[in-house]
């Protein structure tokens, strides 16, 4: 009787287990689905010139009325935007994702750091390709307060930050036994996405659409990832983080 009984204990427990896999796959496709649409949404009204009252606005709000040329708020603060802002640059999160890449081969992860670097490459590769695709001028509404090099449309910082650090966040995630410790990951990482994408627009290189757009495509290709990433896992291809293969339903 009690070998039946555990028996049957293990099947249900395994019927919720796939249940609750089925929901956050789901949950993983629905979001990479919004923000698709998102991001085209944002892009169809900007080509039809819709959002410019909207980017004009929000570009206005953040500076001084009756000085376009100064935003709001103290100098300290000004610094303090533009040292935000350097945490979505190129050779900031160059340093982070080699650190990572470095990290998962001294741990003998070989195949999930090229996994890693194959992601954040393909972001730059598809950010650089929108940017040349659109060839939105940047805002000349306003003085910009540090340099830029690339035109506008998506955004590469908001684009590239949401890539690195939402796909580092959930690495460092899933290797934590802890709810609360992933929750905080998690957050954390959207908190930086969110830091660096409000400084550009503070700081008047880019429209704030750019930057909408940008957080929507690099949080697609996050979630992309970490869909193809899990699948590989579970398939065996890519070493786990926790040294325990997910499953995932076929």
């Amino acid at each position: 009787m009690s070998r039946a009984f555990r028996n049957l204990r293990v099947r249900i427990s395994s019927l919720l287990t796939g249940r609750a896999i089925d929901r956050s796959l789901a949950i993983l496709v629905a979001a990479v689905a919004v923000l698709l649409f998102g991001f085209v949404r944002i892009a169809e009204e900007i080509l039809e010139g819709e959002t410019q009252s909207f980017d004009v606005a929000v570009l206005l709000a953040l500076r001084r009325p009756g000085d376009a040329a100064q935003p709001i708020g103290p100098v300290w603060l000004q610094e303090m935007i533009r040292d935000f802002t350097a945490l979505g640059s190129t050779g900031v999160l160059s340093v982070i994702t080699l650190a990572a890449v470095g990290w998962l081969l001294v741990s003998g992860k070989r195949r999930a750091a090229g996994f890693v670097l194959a992601a954040v490459a393909g972001g730059v590769i598809l950010s650089s390709l929108l940017k040349l695709g659109f060839a939105r001028p940047r805002p000349d509404l306003v003085p910009h307060s540090a340099a830029v090099f690339t035109t506008s449309f998506p955004s590469g910082h908001a684009m590239m930050s949401a890539i690195v650090y939402l796909t580092l966040g959930n690495l460092l995630a899933r290797s934590q036994p802890s709810v609360k410790n992933k929750i905080y990951l998690v957050s954390l990482a959207l908190f930086l996405t969110l830091l660096v994408g409000c400084s550009r627009v503070y700081l008047g290189v880019h429209w704030p659409t750019d930057v909408l757009a940008g957080w929507a495509a690099g949080a697609c290709w996050a979630l992309l990832c970490w869909l193809l990433m899990a699948r590989l896992q579970a398939a065996g291809q890519i070493e786990p983080e926790n040294g325990h293969r997910p499953d995932l339903p076929d």
